[in-house]
Parts: structure tokens; sequence; C-alpha cells
């Protein structure tokens, strides 16, 4: 077991270095992880990117993406104990960077989400800006969350559409994987 566990170990390393992944968390996410995440996140920034600008939009994207999870995660049950667990990754790319997330979503929320991204993913710039303010202006806000602003907010910054899938974890659950290009010169 132990050497299984150590190729395990190297293997996720390689696989990390080859696809660049600067930051890489998996487990309960918070309030309180979410503000570590974006510390250790903004240092892996500022050793590889040197645009303000740049960094702004990816920071405002991990942000999203991090509330995201900690607003609409299923809360999976484990030996009678409620977890908010969830993966986070950013990666540099070769004209810009990744943010990546994924969390346990009900089945039955799937398509709700799936219309709404792709009715997100259907905009152009101008529809975008539309729907934000159309959501900024028209929508009382939940404890959960804008109504979807957060996915407007990440499509309007990063200028890309939101790569995303729904893989099924069992009879109850899929876990909602969210991928988003930040380019430097994108945004809208």
């Amino acid at each position: 077991m132990k050497i299984a566990l150590m190729n395990f170990l190297y293997d996720l390393h390689r696989t990390m270095m080859s696809q660049h992944v600067m930051l890489a968390y998996q487990g309960d996410i918070t309030q309180e992880t979410t503000k570590s995440i974006l510390t250790m996140a903004e240092r892996s920034l500022q050793v590889f990117e040197q645009d303000p600008a740049i960094t702004r939009k990816v920071f405002n994207v991990m942000v999203e993406a991090l509330q995201n999870i900690v607003k609409h995660n299923a809360e999976l049950s484990e030996n009678g104990a409620l977890r908010n667990v969830g993966i986070f990754l950013i990666g540099r790319e070769s004209n810009g960077y990744a943010v990546m997330s994924g969390n346990p979503v009900l089945k039955k929320n799937v398509p709700a989400l799936r219309k709404n991204l792709d009715r997100i993913n259907g905009l152009d710039k101008n529809g975008l800006k539309d729907l934000y303010k159309s959501i900024i202006q028209g929508t009382t806000l939940s404890e959960k969350g804008g109504a979807g602003l957060g996915f407007v907010d990440m499509a309007r910054k990063s200028g890309e559409k939101l790569h995303f899938d729904f893989p099924e974890m069992s009879e109850k659950y899929c876990f909602f994987c969210l991928k988003v290009n930040v380019l430097p010169d994108s945004s809208i």
C-alpha cells in the first residue's frame, strides 16, 4: 500500500507539473478555507504574472468560483456528518490561466444549472452586460446568492465561454466541473 501511495503521489506531481497547475486544493470548502486558498493563489499569481489587470481578472474569477462552491455545494453525508467537499485548481496555460472548480450537486438541480450556463454561453459581450444589469436590478438576492450572477460575472471578466460538465457520482449526485479560461486581452 505504501509503495502504491508513493507512486500515486509522484504521478500526481508529474501530472500537475505537465498541466502547469499552480495551486490545487481538495477538501472542505468554506468561507474560512476560501480566504486561505485565495491568499495562496494570489502569491502564486504574483510569481507568474506581471500584469496587474490580468491578475485582477483571474482573482475575480477565483473568488466567484470558490463562492459558487461555498453557496451551492450539495453537502455530502459521510458517516452521518455533512461535508462541503470540493476541488479548486488554477493553472497556467500558454495564453493565460485556467480556473477550475468542482463540487457535488444534486441531480435534480442539474437541468436548471445547465440551462443557465448554456444561456450565459449563448450571449455576446452586450448580452452579458444586459443580463448582469437585469439580475442586479430585478433580483432579490437570497442567502444562497444572486441568481447566477457569479457565472455571468465570470463570463464577463474572462471574456470566454464557461466550460462545464456533470459526471455522475451516484444515484443522487453529479459532480459539477467548471473551467474558466482567463486570457490577457479578455474582458467583457
